[in-house]
């Protein structure tokens, strides 16, 4: 799921990705919104607000919006650094300290976050945009550039043209590869709105503690690529003693 890339990537692990991580971001995208009414998980929306802060003269509500951009931005930033870095000892766990540093935030702000709220609820809207930031880094550089799971608007898109394709695309191989771009799309979409509503059942009574849910789905995402590639490792090493 994690540890294929380039040509061993297949179909197969990107959807087992994108679910997991899709699922993340629903439930970050909700408990966020619901508990600092600001988007959490995506800045499309944080740029309108800023050119228009901009343009009333209000610069420092225009900054507080740039930081929103700036810290989804830092999140990509550092993911993609942590991954290069990674990547010269072992290509194998470039995907482990992203997400565990992922999963920490949504575990500080489950806890602490209540308290961030009344002071400066922010700093919460800061900390969930950076850790979005990492994972569609992460993802997209798994992934060569197919699955990106933090926001749905691209999604749409992608999904429209596709569909729209089917009526006119016949041969067999275009049509194959037109069947499984959309059951990703639809994989995705349907995952994060299957986290958004998690997130929303269950802000009702536990509020942000619920991002402890998506912080544990990361963890046991890791936990079971990291099983699955050590026995691979070690059927190999069987198979190798057997051999000889």
């Amino acid at each position: 799921m994690f540890k294929h890339q380039g040509k061993t990537r297949t179909l197969k692990h990107n959807l087992r990705i994108a679910s997991l991580l899709s699922f993340v971001a629903g439930i970050v995208n909700v408990a966020g919104f619901l508990a600092v009414q600001r988007l959490t998980t995506n800045v499309t929306g944080h740029f309108a607000f800023f050119v228009d802060e901009v343009f009333k003269l209000h610069f420092w509500e225009g900054f507080i919006y740039f930081l929103f951009i700036f810290f989804f931005f830092l999140g990509s930033f550092v993911s993609n650094f942590l991954e290069e870095l990674i990547s010269r000892k072992n290509s194998n766990y470039i995907y482990v300290i992203p997400t565990i540093i992922e999963s920490l935030i949504l575990f500080f702000i489950a806890v602490f976050g209540k308290f961030l709220i009344s002071d400066n609820p922010n700093l919460v809207a800061f900390s969930l945009l950076f850790a979005m930031g990492l994972q569609n880094s992460l993802v997209t550089t798994i992934s060569n550039s197919t699955v990106r799971t933090t926001h749905l608007t691209g999604l749409f898109t992608d999904l429209g043209i596709e569909l729209s394709q089917l009526f006119f695309y016949k041969q067999k191989e275009q049509k194959d590869k037109l069947h499984s771009s959309i059951k990703l799309r639809f994989t995705i979409i349907s995952f994060f709105f299957f986290g958004g509503i998690i997130g929303g059942v269950f802000y009702a009574s536990l509020g942000l503690k619920v991002l402890i849910i998506a912080g544990s789905t990361l963890l046991i995402g890791i936990a079971y690529s990291d099983l699955k590639l050590k026995l691979i490792i070690l059927c190999r090493k069987i198979k190798s003693v057997n051999n000889k």
